[in-house]
């Protein structure tokens, strides 16, 4: 049975450097069994979904803000096997007013999950939009896991 770094290698992809804070925040605090992250967004799309970027644009947004946010969580636990459950995943698009589309834009987090956990990448989600994000990032996603002890 592969790990979850192996199957993302298997899908091409593979876990970014930690990003800095920008501000007086940690990555992510462990309470318990559950772990909750900070929002993490993207360095490579910048722009409202709806005006300045497509809805796959987002998708690969969405994406690749899961793989900066999965880079935090094995910072803090060591392997990603050790992820018992995705509980919650929180999306906020960066997007005009007429934007309607936020769904498709996180079902590219939502898919990494599926295709890399499987049963354990289930999850609930909320997938909403926004005025502004910082940096003018397409994206910003959270989440709360299920960790092993």
């Amino acid at each position: 049975m592969s790990t979850p770094e192996e199957k993302l290698l298997e899908l091409g992809l593979e876990l970014p450097p930690l990003r800095p804070a920008l501000g007086g925040y940690v990555g992510c605090v462990r309470t318990g069994k559950l772990l909750f992250t900070a929002g993490q967004g993207v360095d490579e799309y910048h722009g409202k979904l709806g005006r300045d970027l497509t809805v796959e644009e987002g998708y690969l947004a969405a994406q690749q803000s899961m793989l900066n946010l999965l880079s935090v969580v094995k910072n803090e636990i060591g392997e990603l096997s050790k992820i018992k459950q995705f509980v919650k995943v929180l999306g906020m698009v960066n997007s005009t007013e007429e934007f309607t589309d936020h769904p498709k834009v996180m079902n590219g987090a939502t898919d990494l999950l599926l295709k890399v956990f499987g049963e354990r990448g289930k999850h609930g989600r909320s997938a909403v939009g926004m005025a502004q994000l910082p940096n003018n990032t397409a994206i910003e996603i959270e989440m709360v896991i299920e960790i092993e002890d």
